[in-house]
């Protein structure tokens, strides 16, 4: 038998290469990537068993290219083939492969696909959903557990997300030269996306994903792999790193959330730690900062430091405000706000955190009551405090986070 934990590893290594070849040679997104899942499927009955196979690309292709066929059996589902491939770029739809594509390592289509399934006409949700499906070779089961909706509801997400892409005339293959840095900034955001939903899940009994994070991780790893001389895809990894290493120390018994300053910090990946720490060393000193980088460059500086007492809270406040001039927007103020609180003190906090009560991107969520709380009880204002504690937990969807903000509320009673 075969470890299963290293089959489902290398499935998801080997589907956007998979999906690549059959997309390049027959177009139709839609169908090759059902047909992908279909043979990853198949593989991952048979290979624990029967053992991984001695060319295991080559055989994911074979069973994928044998279910395209059956797709295309019938005269109806014929018409929609010729439809579509009249559609693809001709140069792509070739009757036969390219000479050793079907050689593991001769061409890896994961970038390609991460621009596909991050097209500007869907929606961030529908590109995250397609890029887990496609690129991470996750199921729609897994995918719906992991955001906790329903597997019908996702699977529809999906269908809809491909179907778009039919729509809009997608061919496969890189986007012009003038787009691609706005494409990859759109991969970007979604992989950042999957990250933050695994380590804080917006909503559900447990704090962390960890199937989520991990997914993000690996196929940042992936990308920087295909684009190791881009800054910003070295600041992601890093950063996803670097706040993934603090995750064992996140949590207390019965999943109670424990605060950054409050952490046991000799809990903290250290490995995970250095090599986040050399990654954004280094693309810092090649690279323009960008938005990605200095936040990796914000949690190095936390990482540093053994203890609370010792974190550089001046460089980290400098850096908030690079990242402000970078790429503004409310939770970077809201983090700066917490680091000036640090330098001068709770009060210079709230006056900052008041420039976002208009601000309609942020008002109502309960990241502005929990900031606002905490600098009033470093302040003083217990009751005020206390109520800002007590609306933000009302905000809030994730129990963790609802729990540790009414025992904050709870521990305010009485101290007036």
């Amino acid at each position: 038998m075969t470890d299963p934990l290293g089959v489902e590893d290398l499935l998801r290594e080997l589907a956007p290469q998979v999906l690549g070849v059959l997309v390049r040679r027959h177009g139709a997104f839609d169908a090759c990537e059902d047909a992908v899942q279909e043979a990853l499927l198949a593989a991952a009955l048979q290979w624990p068993e029967e053992g991984v196979p001695e060319k295991p690309r080559g055989w994911l292709l074979t069973v994928a290219t044998r279910r395209l066929t059956d797709q295309w059996r019938s005269e109806s589902a014929r018409r929609d083939r010729e439809a579509a491939v009249a559609a693809w770029d001709p140069a792509a739809s070739s009757s036969g492969p390219e000479p050793g594509e079907d050689q593991p390592g001769d061409r890896d289509d994961t970038l390609t696909l991460l621009f596909l399934c991050c097209h500007p006409a869907l929606s961030p949700p529908s590109q995250v959903a397609l890029t887990l499906r496609a690129v991470g070779g996750l199921t729609t089961g897994q995918i719906a557990r992991a955001f906790l909706v329903p597997e019908t509801t996702m699977g529809q997400r999906i269908s809809r997300a491909k179907q778009k892409i039919k729509s809009t005339g997608a061919r496969f293959g890189m986007p012009p030269a003038g787009e691609r840095a706005e494409r990859l900034r759109a991969v970007l955001h979604v992989l950042y996306l999957i990250f933050n939903e695994g380590y804080t899940a917006s909503s559900g009994p447990d704090l962390h994903r960890a199937d989520l994070t991990a997914e993000a991780i690996r196929l940042t790893r992936a990308l920087h792999a295909l684009l190791d001389g881009d800054g910003e895809v070295a600041g992601l990894l890093a950063l996803m790193l670097l706040t993934d290493a603090r995750r064992a120390a996140r949590t207390g018994p019965g999943g109670l959330l424990i605060p950054l300053t409050e952490q046991d910090r000799t809990r903290w990946d250290a490995a995970a730690i250095a090599e986040g720490t050399a990654l954004i060393t280094d693309a810092l000193t090649w690279s323009p900062p960008g938005p990605y980088q200095l936040q990796a460059a914000i949690a190095a500086v936390h990482a540093e430091a053994a203890r609370p007492q010792d974190t550089d809270w001046p460089q980290i406040l400098s850096l908030y405000r690079l990242l402000t001039r970078v790429a503004p927007n409310p939770m970077v103020t809201l983090n700066e706000a917490v680091a000036l609180a640090m330098v001068r003190g709770p009060r210079a906090g709230l006056d900052l955190l008041a420039t976002l009560d208009g601000d309609e991107r942020v008002s109502g969520h309960h990241r502005l009551d929990a900031v606002r709380a905490h600098l009033l009880e470093k302040a003083g204002d217990t009751g005020a405090a206390r109520e800002a504690y007590r609306a933000a937990a009302r905000a809030t969807t994730s129990l963790p986070e609802k729990r540790y903000l009414e025992s904050r509320a709870a521990g305010l009673n009485g101290t007036d």
